[in-house]
């Protein structure tokens, strides 16, 4: 440190380090170095001016507006899960959830949201992130991301870790549903009544 100081001119470190320290908190430093566009940069490149020690959130980190919305969703359910919300509460933040669905998706998951009642009547309905989800003992076990959440091309049953369906040394924990057929519903049934043990 002393010789990179000697070297940029800086007679006294300790007297540095007694200015640095002065700085009130929340102000930004004058001994902050900055990222400047050498000769033939694009200057319209937002990494060249911003300062890589800011706290600010470059445009990439940032939360799209359906991710805002499960957060949003999730410390509802928690403030919900605190003032101790009953089976019939949650059981209907469910179906809200689904009503809420575009047409397609809507009819998707309230035929799941059957089939997986039916097979696992001890499960508990309620919603994870927004989306319909079925607990074992307080932990959630199956959720049923719709298609139209994050936009994706279908709707998925997303297993959680408290799902009994170790199989060897790999398993699957997600599987895409596009459409619902009479041996798909008679699959899904088992592997709900698998996942619960």
């Amino acid at each position: 440190m002393r010789r990179f100081l000697a070297r940029a001119g800086v007679g006294d470190p300790s007297a540095f380090r007694r200015k640095a320290s002065r700085i009130p908190a929340g102000r930004p430093s004058p001994f902050r170095l900055r990222l400047r566009p050498w000769k033939g940069q694009d200057r319209s490149d937002p990494s060249v001016e911003e300062d890589p020690l800011s706290p600010t959130k470059s445009k990439s980190s940032t939360f799209t507006a359906e991710e805002k919305a499960a957060i949003q969703a999730l410390a509802k359910e928690r403030r919900a899960e605190k003032r101790g919300a009953k089976a019939e509460e949650e059981l209907q933040a469910v179906l809200d959830a689904i009503a809420k669905m575009n047409e397609e998706d809507r009819e998707l998951c309230s035929r799941l949201h059957e089939i997986i009642t039916a097979a696992a009547p001890s499960l508990s309905p309620r919603t994870w992130y927004g989306m319909p989800a079925y607990a074992k003992d307080g932990k959630v076990l199956l959720a049923v991301k719709n298609s139209g959440k994050f936009g994706q091309r279908y709707t998925s049953m997303e297993f959680q870790d408290v799902a009994a369906l170790d199989s060897g040394s790999m398993w699957p924990t997600s599987y895409a549903v596009a459409k619902l057929t009479k041996t798909g519903e008679k699959d899904i049934a088992a592997l709900v009544r698998k996942a619960v043990g």
